[in-house]
């Protein structure tokens, strides 16, 4: 299952308690057209797996979970933006360093979702 570090709980909280974003929102990891995409929903499409770490919702589409299967999810804040990365479980990077080879996505800020 996908794991999240502390940057990550803490991007995704900031994001999905925005006073703009809906109530229950998490951040959904989908297949994309160059990889993985994090969009932020009201709530999870019935089949994604719900990952609920210390208060971070993380929806993930069930094609992408196994994918996924002992990922660890890591973020961090550049110039007002969060930028999202994975590294294998055993691959965490240390210190504030970006394992890039796994992957580098992106988040924008909360914005209100359609009803």
């Amino acid at each position: 299952m996908l794991t999240l570090t502390e940057h990550a709980q803490t991007a995704v909280r900031t994001l999905t308690q925005d006073p703009e974003a809906p109530e229950g929102a998490g951040l959904r990891i989908t297949p994309g057209n160059d990889g993985l995409e994090l969009i932020l929903v009201a709530e999870p499409v019935p089949g994604d797996a719900l990952i609920d770490d210390d208060g971070a919702k993380v929806y993930v589409e069930p094609q992408v979970a196994e994918l996924l299967d002992e990922q660890t999810l890591d973020a961090r804040v550049e110039d007002g933006e969060v930028n999202f990365f994975l590294a294998s479980a055993d691959v965490i990077p240390s210190q504030g360093a970006v394992d890039e080879t796994q992957g580098r996505h992106s988040a924008s800020p909360a914005q209100p979702l359609p009803e």
